[in-house]
């Protein structure tokens, strides 16, 4: 599969602006025959808590997305709010056909930034097929938690983490992409933004990472286009020489967590 990551500044809480951004990722991701592309997280509005504002019930996102994936005839995913209150951090993935490939409600909001206090959270790991690759998409916050990545891994070839991660903790975003891909010796694809929004700024560093923790594909400080080849029999190859997951005690952690 040919892999795209849309790397972009996001203009704060401004959809038509950020529409128009996204034409022009899509458009190119076409152009280099790229069969899917990935946005951030919450792509058109940047990381705000004003779900009133861009909290949606008319399925706005998903409905501009379906009609350039069917236009270009690429997979699309993307991060929106659902609801306008009790709102979701959602990430959907969309194809050509028109059909709503996955739709994921990010299982850890943010407490440290108040997300907590806007969105619910999720309940399910969610997965797809397409291009030969079994996938899970996460967002965010949910790349600290290794429990969920270790589930999904059990089947996933591919797990996508959207982000608006800020600079200041640029170092642990990278490291922890990069200990998920080697310790469930899978794709790890991380979108973040670039730019500036609510305050805060962005380093962007999306990046396409192997099942040994090799960055193929990355991209720092600038708005862009990553994009790699990537093959899921190297998952698979990697996983029958190197036994790891084997070798873990899934039985005796349940029952650490429950002594505890």
């Amino acid at each position: 599969m040919k892999l795209a990551l849309a790397q972009l500044d996001i203009a704060w809480e401004d959809k038509s602006t950020n529409k128009e951004t996204a034409l022009g990722f899509i458009k190119q991701a076409a152009t280099e025959k790229a069969d899917m592309i990935l946005f951030p997280e919450m792509a058109l509005t940047g990381f705000s808590m004003n779900t009133s504002l861009i909290g949606e019930t008319n399925n706005e996102t998903t409905e501009f997305f379906k009609e350039l994936s069917s236009k270009f005839n690429i997979s699309i995913g993307f991060g929106y709010v659902e609801g306008t209150s009790n709102s979701k951090n959602k990430y959907s993935v969309v194809s050509p056909s028109g059909v709503e490939l996955v739709n994921y409600t990010k299982i850890h909001p943010f407490s440290f930034g108040e997300e907590t206090e806007f969105y619910q959270s999720g309940s399910k790991i969610e997965f797809f097929k397409a291009f030969d690759f079994t996938i899970a998409p996460f967002i965010c916050y949910d790349l600290r938690f290794p429990e969920i990545f270790q589930i999904a891994s059990k089947t996933a070839t591919l797990i996508t983490v959207a982000a608006n991660w800020p600079i200041e903790r640029r170092e642990h975003w990278i490291t922890l992409l990069k200990a998920r891909a080697i310790e469930n010796q899978c794709y790890i694809a991380g979108i973040n933004r670039v730019g500036e929004g609510n305050g805060l700024s962005y380093s962007g560093e999306s990046m396409i990472i192997d099942p040994l923790g090799n960055i193929i594909s990355s991209l720092y400080m600038e708005d862009g286009l990553i994009i790699a080849d990537i093959c899921k029999e190297n998952v698979t190859q990697i996983r029958e020489t190197f036994r790891l997951k084997k070798d873990r005690k899934e039985e005796l952690y349940f029952n650490l967590y429950n002594q505890l």
